[in-house]
């Protein structure tokens, strides 16, 4: 059986999604070839690197951005205004809202040791790859297609609905309501994943001031549900849990390996099964 490269790797990722481009937050960042056997991991480091070169790996794909991904990671958070948009929210706020989340993610860019686990796979000649937002893009494209089939009156039959897919009914962090109440009408809700990174209190305002009862994060910083829980025109925030959100995207990419005879060593996902 003749192996993978990682730009095929890619392009499996990029199908889950149903897009045609490499968006900012993901790249090939070692180019490999005939891989039939691959670590796949949500984050790594360079102990991960070393683990797959023992277990005789032919590459390593993670979720998260590294490098290069890492410093344009910002870039993909214009999503955030096609959001807000379809929310009838104007896009000259939008755009602006967005603007101030770039700026504070791109000085965040100038702290991060970036290279560290790139270096140590070209030392050790391991094909790298990251692939973000089209696995989240996927993780989204589950959520939705749940919960538009559910008959949603309050904030408990949404988070009921959630904790129906496997990766959310398995983990240890259960879907929770950070602010309103659970026998809150749901009301117009809003599933804000796959931009990049949430929207912290700013953009959760902003929909709440659009006529939206309920928003949707995978996680929020306990700063930002401060501002939140402060704003008496705050309503309904649901977060869902970061691993098991990932672990979505991440288990399908597996299944479409293991589908073309790849074999997959998997670190810390959440099963699916």
């Amino acid at each position: 059986m003749k192996g993978l490269d990682t730009g095929e790797l890619m392009k499996i990722g990029l199908d889950l999604a149903g897009w045609k481009k490499i968006p900012y937050d993901s790249a090939i960042h070692i180019k490999g070839s005939n891989i039939k056997k691959i670590f796949v991991s949500i984050d790594v480091n360079s102990f991960d690197i070393f683990l797959a070169k023992n277990l005789d790996c032919d590459c390593v794909l993670t979720h998260h951005p590294i490098g290069k991904s890492m410093i344009s990671f910002q870039k993909v958070f214009d999503r955030h205004i096609e959001y807000m948009v379809e929310k009838g929210i104007k896009k000259n706020l939008a755009f602006s809202l967005v603007k101030d989340l770039k700026y504070k993610t791109s000085l965040k860019s100038h702290s991060l040791i970036y290279n560290d686990v790139i270096s140590t796979a070209q030392i050790l000649k391991m094909p790298l790859l990251n692939i973000h937002q089209p696995l989240d893009e996927y993780m989204r494209k589950i959520i939705l297609s749940k919960l538009s089939t559910s008959k949603l009156k309050s904030v408990s039959d949404l988070v009921e609905s959630i904790e129906e897919i496997p990766e959310f009914n398995k983990a240890l962090t259960k879907v929770r309501v950070c602010n309103g109440k659970s026998n809150n009408k749901v009301g117009q809700w809003v599933l804000v994943i796959a931009a990049g990174s949430n929207g912290g209190y700013d953009i959760a305002r902003t929909y709440y001031e659009n006529n939206i009862s309920t928003v949707i994060y995978l996680h929020i910083d306990y700063n930002e549900l401060v501002k939140v829980k402060k704003d008496k025109k705050c309503k309904n925030l649901v977060i869902l849990g970061h691993l098991a959100g990932d672990s979505i995207g991440m288990n399908q990419i597996c299944k479409e390996l293991e589908k073309r005879e790849i074999e997959v060593v998997k670190r810390g996902l959440i099963d699916d099964n």
